[in-house]
């Protein structure tokens, strides 16, 4: 028994040893603040740009309830319920989680047993002294362990952690895209509810116009070509109305997909867009790489293809095993489970793979290359994180500029609309004019709502850059 307890001694301190590389997390390129105009819950100071005090304004996982809809927040709140790719992102997470269980398992020994009854008759004819029928009855116990002699077993484990974490944070990415892509539907289809309001204002104004180029063909003042005009523009516009609505069913369809819902079940009331985007809280280069979850997941994977390069390694080096067989074994039911009909073998092994054709190797240069693509599939996220913020920043700050400058158009051609209707009634000009204005100035009208549109989608999709109200503290412990 002596050898045997130094072999288990010598075990339980190699269980201690683990081969391959130390994880540190990859350096990544970072400014020290984005380029673009901060929003404008920053104020100047001598020092710089810093967040303005008290600041309430902090995104929180209910970011959507800045926009001040309750309608929204009703759509939102069905997402986390109902949707169901998040329902499979979470069914990912728990089959990841299960993972670790799995491969925990190689820790503990695992132990058989197996019941087994034989009778056995000989044949008299043959030189066997023993002749006639016997019995044999066992109930073997099988013991199998194996050392952790390198921290195969342990980076396995450490692997499916850092997984279940990357798949966790994949789970928030979806969760978040689910949300942005709801609102910007959402924001998508007021606009179209806007525009469809400023095409039945429209309509109710070319039909005045109409009517008075009617009156004023009746009194021989003007042409049948001028209320051929006013017509073709009051159908036109009546034609562009009715296209509306088939764009505005398309996104009540998608939001109704995205709340778990069929399509005829959701119904979405008539409500112009008519909010402004939001005051969103302000952010540094550094904090994405806490609150995104697609960037938290891409880290996470590194950890996992670190682990890897640990296991690939481990199998250079020989695996130290412990088997123990007991049990009894007797000839008869009488004596089967008497204490002479005892046995038991017990002892360790040492195996070493000593040839395998450089396939080890290759596995392991092939975990050090699978490491160095996470690492900068890692560095890529980060990267374009950076770009969706600043695009986002741009993209709120020049198309607040062009609201204003458009809300000017807007008033200008309101006004030439006016005027071109005063000099048509008093017959100082054909109604060509009035034409060219009321197209002109319906064209800046609709413009002023799709831009409104747009300024809401990049306030969207600026918070969902901004990684939400999300950040890594709500990652599963490991």
């Amino acid at each position: 028994m002596r050898p045997l307890a130094l072999v288990l001694v010598y075990g339980l301190l190699l269980a201690g040893c683990t081969v391959g590389p130390k994880y540190t997390r990859p350096a990544t390129p970072a400014a020290p603040a984005f380029s673009e105009q901060p929003p404008k819950t920053f104020t100047e100071s001598s020092s710089g740009w810093q967040q303005a005090q008290p600041s309430d304004a902090v995104l929180r996982s209910d970011w959507w309830q800045l926009f001040g809809d309750a309608e929204l927040n009703g759509l939102e709140a069905k997402v986390n319920v109902s949707n169901q790719l998040l329902k499979a992102a979470e069914a990912r997470f728990r089959e990841a989680r299960a993972q670790i269980l799995l491969n925990r398992a190689d820790l503990y020994p695992t132990v058989s047993t197996g019941l087994s009854v034989t009778v056995n008759r000989l044949s008299q004819n043959t030189n066997l002294t023993r002749l006639g029928t016997y019995g044999q009855y066992t109930l073997p116990i099988d013991v199998n362990y194996e050392f952790d002699a390198w921290g195969r077993i342990r980076r396995s484990i450490a692997a499916a952690r850092e997984e279940t974490q990357a798949t966790a944070a994949d789970m928030e990415t979806i969760r978040l895209s689910l949300h942005a892509e709801l609102a910007v539907d959402y924001f998508e289809l007021r606009s179209l509810d806007a525009q469809k309001q400023l095409l039945d204002d429209t309509i109710t104004a070319y039909q005045k116009a109409l009517e008075l180029t009617q009156n004023r063909f009746d009194g021989g003042l003007s042409t049948r070509a001028e209320v051929a005009q006013a017509k073709t523009q009051l159908e036109t516009t009546r034609a562009q109305a009715i296209g509306v609505t088939v764009s505005r069913a398309n996104f009540q369809h998608a939001i109704a997909v995205l709340t778990g819902s069929t399509p005829e079940e959701l119904s979405l009331t008539f409500a112009p867009l008519d909010s402004k985007p939001p005051v969103i809280p302000g952010s540094v280069p550094s904090q994405l790489l806490e609150r995104r979850p697609d960037i938290a997941a891409a880290e996470r994977r590194v950890a996992e293809a670190n682990e890897q390069i640990g296991i690939a390694r481990a199998a250079f080096f020989p695996t130290l095993l412990l088997t123990a067989t007991g049990g009894f074994a007797g000839s008869n039911p009488v004596n089967w489970l008497t204490w002479p009909s005892r046995l038991w073998a017990m002892g360790p092994s040492v195996t070493q793979l000593v040839f395998d054709g450089g396939r080890r190797r290759a596995i392991s240069e092939s975990a050090t290359a699978g490491y160095d693509e996470f690492v900068a599939n890692y560095r890529e996220s980060v990267l374009e994180a950076f770009q969706q913020v600043e695009d986002n920043l741009a993209a709120l700050r020049i198309l607040e500029e062009q609201s204003t400058a458009q809300r000017a158009a807007v008033e200008a051609a309101q006004q030439s609309l006016e005027l071109s209707l005063n000099r048509y009634k008093g017959g100082l000009v054909t109604y060509l004019e009035v034409t060219t204005a009321q197209t002109i100035a319906l064209q800046n009208q609709i413009t002023e709502v799709d831009i409104l549109r747009r300024r809401m989608d990049a306030s969207v999709l600026l918070i969902k850059a901004l990684g939400g109200g999300w950040d890594t503290s709500k990652l599963p412990p490991t």
